[in-house]
């Protein structure tokens, strides 16, 4: 039967446990595991290498991606460093401009010195993607919407032209997760998540996956998942089965407080520009209309003022917190040029847009109108 995302969410890649009739899946608190014999295991040997509680989870998401296999890491960052791992020194990766500060980071101080090259583009301008790539093209890394600007990418068509030069294309669907987008319908080789976001849900857990449609592929990312050893616990594995059951009645609520309330900032005289897929005036939001279920609960926006006022707007707040990271119940706004972006160089980070008053806001599920007000009484505290 093919059964809807809701029900994905709730029953997908588990059972309840044979021995016992427990409904949800155990934490199988285990490093290694009993063998019959010298090789003879029971589909377990050692839980870096494979866990039950991480198969379920594993099982569950490739699920919601409408993906054969998935695999779990530590951290997002994890994920995202294994699929460089699948990279060749003198490689060379197309990437946008405004992907997350992490992402630069690994990119260009990590993995550039062992001989991997990056170019930064605008990948919604798809001429210069198609300029940017090379003969040595491994990879087109693809942010959708984007981090912290929320552009959105056409995923279809970076993938074509990723395919065109025999390059991978893997998609970060981190802030649209499973319930919006679900890039391997567009044709994407790959899709990363950090887990920590809205899959977890509610900021207790650090995690990461990647899930694919390709045997082989997979099989590879298991080779360096168990190689690298950024695996996840059974007890962090538990907690991301437990958000995945909500994520679909979360996500709903993330998307009408995001759009109700990017609406309300679109009209404020406090605030000259919003970034919101959901936003009539968005640059690609018919192209998000196209491509995603909903418009997610990510948002961004210029403070009409000063650095300085508008450091004090995301201080000044209550309901919502200055903090990083996103995609939790709760509301969380930060300034991505001090504190998520801070580790692009300052003439990139304005060469791509991300000015030092942008703000980005997580918009949680608590009642929009006590966000409207906590967002209202920090303005006048700026001004």
């Amino acid at each position: 039967m093919d059964e809807h995302i809701e029900t994905r969410a709730i029953h997908a890649g588990q059972v309840p446990d044979e021995e016992t009739g427990a409904l949800m899946t155990p934490i199988h608190a285990n490093s290694t595991y009993v063998q019959d014999g010298p090789g003879d295991h029971r589909g377990y040997e050692y839980s870096r290498t494979g866990n039950p509680t991480r198969t379920d989870l594993e099982a569950n998401l490739a699920a919601l991606e409408n993906g054969a296999y998935g695999r779990c890491f530590s951290s997002g960052m994890g994920a995202i460093n294994t699929v460089l791992n699948l990279l060749d020194s003198g490689d060379h990766v197309v990437a946008g401009n405004d992907v997350y500060g992490g992402t630069h980071r690994i990119f260009t101080q990590v993995y550039e010195k062992y001989g991997l090259d990056f170019d930064f583009v605008d990948t919604t301008d798809h001429d210069a993607v198609r300029d940017a790539m090379r003969d040595e093209t491994a990879l087109v890394w693809v942010e959708t919407p984007t981090n912290p600007l929320m552009n959105v990418n056409d995923i279809g068509a970076l993938a074509d032209i990723a395919h065109d030069h025999d390059a991978l294309c893997t998609v970060d669907n981190t802030f649209a997760t499973p319930y919006l987008q679900r890039p391997l319908d567009h044709g994407a080789d790959i899709v990363a998540h950090s887990l920590t976001k809205y899959l977890g849900g509610h900021s207790d857990v650090i995690g990461g996956a990647l899930i694919t449609d390709d045997e082989e592929l997979d099989e590879e990312i298991g080779f360096y998942q168990n190689s690298v050893g950024a695996t996840p616990g059974p007890f962090g594995c538990f907690l991301v089965l437990r958000g995945t059951k909500t994520l679909p009645v979360r996500m709903d609520r993330h998307c009408d407080n995001a759009r109700d309330l990017a609406e309300w900032l679109a009209d404020h005289d406090a605030v000259s520009k919003v970034y919101y897929p959901g936003l009539e005036s968005h640059p690609q939001h018919d192209l998000a209309a196209a491509q995603m279920d909903d418009f997610g609960g990510m948002l961004s926006f210029e403070f009409d003022g000063t650095l300085e006022q508008a450091s004090t707007v995301v201080s000044e707040t209550d309901v919502f917190t200055l903090a990083e990271s996103l995609g939790g119940v709760e509301s969380l706004i930060e300034q991505p040029a001090a504190m998520t972006h801070a580790a692009i160089p300052k003439e990139e980070r304005l060469a791509a847009g991300l000015t030092d008053g942008l703000i980005r806001v997580s918009v949680g599920i608590e009642h929009v109108d006590d966000l409207k007000a906590d967002l209202q009484q920090a303005f006048d505290a700026a001004l």
